[in-house]
């Protein structure tokens, strides 16, 4: 009967460690979804980025940055939230973006307080 009591422990155990560590990892605000999108090639120069993450963010330790396929920064406006959703950052570009690759660079900090950050890139094609 003990060991089967101790079997049943360790899995509980390991049921709760798993749990555990699987919230942490779903704790973090991961971009789901981007405007222009990653690898995309678009007709019209974008006036602004949309990105969608999956957690609410914390506006004042969020943001972006844009460069061209030379490292050369683009200018961008302040970030802001989606009038209609806290998961949802705009950054207005700051002038009009000339055909080529450009890399968006992002970090987030979701309201529970995990950072994240990572980038993609997107064309503009010649028009």
């Amino acid at each position: 009967m003990s060991v089967i009591s101790s079997a049943c422990k360790t899995v509980a155990i390991a049921a709760l460690l798993s749990f555990s560590m699987a919230e942490s990892v779903f704790a973090h605000a991961h971009l789901k979804a981007e405007v222009p999108a990653h690898d995309t090639v678009v007709a019209a120069a974008p006036t602004s980025l949309r990105l969608e993450f999956s957690e609410a963010l914390e506006l004042a330790f969020s943001g972006a940055a844009v460069s061209d396929a030379g490292g050369k920064s683009v200018a961008t406006g302040a970030a802001t939230l989606a009038p209609d959703s806290n998961m949802v950052l705009l950054v207005p570009l700051g002038s009009r973006l000339a055909a080529g690759v450009y890399t968006v660079t992002w970090h987030a900090l979701s309201r529970d307080g995990h950072k994240s950050k990572g980038s993609y890139s997107f064309t503009v094609r010649p028009g």
